[in-house]
């Protein structure tokens, strides 16, 4: 069963890759599908469709074996993420297949938040009720 790190966090998750249910947000078992089915929000604006870079992720630890293998269409979006490292890629498309570590980064170029807030927006402080 692998094991998931999610930082800044610290949560490590481990789960069983078959009993997993899809939450239909990018591939199954992806980061962004586990994240999603173990409560940690991390943004996917659209849709986990690999038509934006809300989702990028840095990976610390596992990127050679324990994930699938980068696509064209990722590597090609990937581009376009802010921050961009050569440990990066798209939660909605990297599989998970084994223990890894990632960090999601302290901002993104989204404008709109699928919902609620990330779990790393650094000091951003919410609009006042009206």
């Amino acid at each position: 069963m692998p094991k998931v790190t999610v930082l800044p966090e610290g949560r490590t998750i481990e789960f069983d890759i078959d009993k997993l249910p899809f939450q239909e947000h990018g591939k199954p078992a992806s980061i962004l599908d586990v994240c999603l089915n173990f409560g940690i929000q991390l943004e996917h604006a659209c849709g986990g469709n690999c038509a934006c870079t809300t989702c990028h992720v840095i990976l610390k630890n596992g990127t050679d074996k324990n994930l699938s293998e980068e696509e064209d269409d990722e590597a090609d979006r990937k581009d376009e993420a802010a921050g961009l490292t050569i440990h990066s890629r798209l939660g909605c498309q990297a599989v998970v297949q084994g223990d890894i570590v990632f960090e999601i980064p302290d901002w993104n170029r989204n404008y709109v938040s699928e919902g609620g807030a990330s779990i790393n927006l650094g000091a951003a402080i919410p609009a006042p009720k009206r």
